[in-house]
């Protein structure tokens, strides 16, 4: 019996906790955009010399400016690299000590530098990004300055 539960629990993890992931995130989106199907048909309905273009522009979500994008990467680069420290350092503790409960301090340690390497590559491509999308992201502020008058 225990078998079998050692082999559904990553069976669990590893398929099905992404299916139901990408089936929720799918499904929000179809709703968000029901939604704004049935206001738009409301607003015909009520008036239909309406400007429907001008009524989607203000329903529709707004999109990311670069900056925001690129600050998100920051965001997510800086907590996986502290992560991935704070984990391999743990485990090399772990190690040394070789007490904690855990017999196998190599497993916090591998996780760790996943995650750190990945909070790496974040903030690599934070700053590659930053030097490569200067010009756009000072053209993107002046057209919103634009519109903001």
């Amino acid at each position: 019996m225990e078998e079998i539960v050692a082999l559904l629990i990553p069976l669990g993890c590893g398929c099905v906790l992404p299916i139901l992931v990408v089936w929720f995130a799918i499904r929000s989106r179809m709703n968000e955009t029901n939604k704004r199907t049935e206001i738009v048909l409301a607003a015909i309905e009520k008036n239909p010399e309406m400007d429907i273009e001008e009524l989607m522009k203000k329903i529709s979500p707004k999109k990311k400016l670069i900056k925001e994008k690129l600050l998100s990467k920051l965001l997510w680069g800086s907590l996986s690299t502290m992560l991935g420290l704070g984990l391999a350092g743990f485990g090399a503790y772990l190690g040394y000590t070789s007490t904690g409960g855990s017999d196998d301090p190599l497993t916090s340690i591998c996780f760790g530098l996943t995650l750190l390497a990945i909070g790496i590559a974040f903030l690599i491509n934070y700053y590659v990004g930053k030097k490569m999308l200067a010009n756009e992201m000072e053209a993107e502020e002046k057209q919103l300055v634009k519109r903001e008058e």
